[in-house]
């Protein structure tokens, strides 16, 4: 084959690339609230299935899979700030980062408690959504069956961009904002933001 012709034939793979990768990127924005939780959850829920220490009920383990494949996609600032509250208007910039970094342990153990008891034949059933699929703020909400019984698992999500972030979840119909904002409260009225962060550093 000739110079010429193997440069021509590589301008038509790299034009192909670009379009392929633009049709992704359209089909990425494109990806509803329910799409993008079956996505994240079912990436966590596989990974828990394929590493023994996990499907044993290995805490550590699972807490490790749960930071990796749920928590990139969660904006854990605005959790935080909803859980604190009003206190979160008075407290400096660098204790919103070392509080929301504090509570990221709590919502990684929380999350993790739904996938203690994972078995091959678990699975996760998105249930049909209700409200507007295109509002920007949306409930997901969705049931991880598995041979101990169901757990019911929902998500609050936010459009951010292309994509969404999910900012508040619940266990067994326990949501976490709401669950914490009432503890924060308490803590904060006796202690301070930093009680709260210390209170909070020590459950890791």
């Amino acid at each position: 084959m000739k110079l010429q012709s193997v440069f021509l034939l590589a301008r038509r793979f790299a034009a192909m690339a670009f379009v392929s990768a633009g049709l992704l990127g359209t089909a990425q924005a494109a990806q509803s609230p329910t799409q993008f939780i079956e996505q994240i959850a079912n990436q966590t829920l596989d990974a828990v299935k394929q590493n023994s220490a996990a499907r044993s009920g290995n805490v550590n383990t699972i807490n490790e899979i749960v930071n990796d494949k749920l928590m990139p996609h969660l904006d854990f600032q605005k959790t935080t700030r909803l859980a604190t509250g009003q206190p979160w208007r008075q407290a400096t910039p660098e204790q919103k980062t070392a509080l929301t970094n504090a509570f990221k342990s709590t919502l990684v153990r929380t999350y993790s408690g739904a996938f203690k008891q994972v078995s091959s034949s678990t699975k996760i059933d998105l249930l049909p959504f209700r409200g507007n699929p295109n509002a920007n703020d949306v409930v997901v909400r969705s049931t991880i069956i598995s041979d101990s019984g169901p757990v019911s698992v929902d998500y609050r999500l936010e459009k951010a961009g292309d994509s969404w972030k999910v900012y508040d979840f619940s266990v067994e119909g326990i949501w976490l904002i709401q669950n914490y904002r009432n503890q924060f409260s308490s803590q904060i009225a006796q202690n301070g933001i930093d009680g709260l962060i210390k209170a909070l550093n020590q459950r890791k």
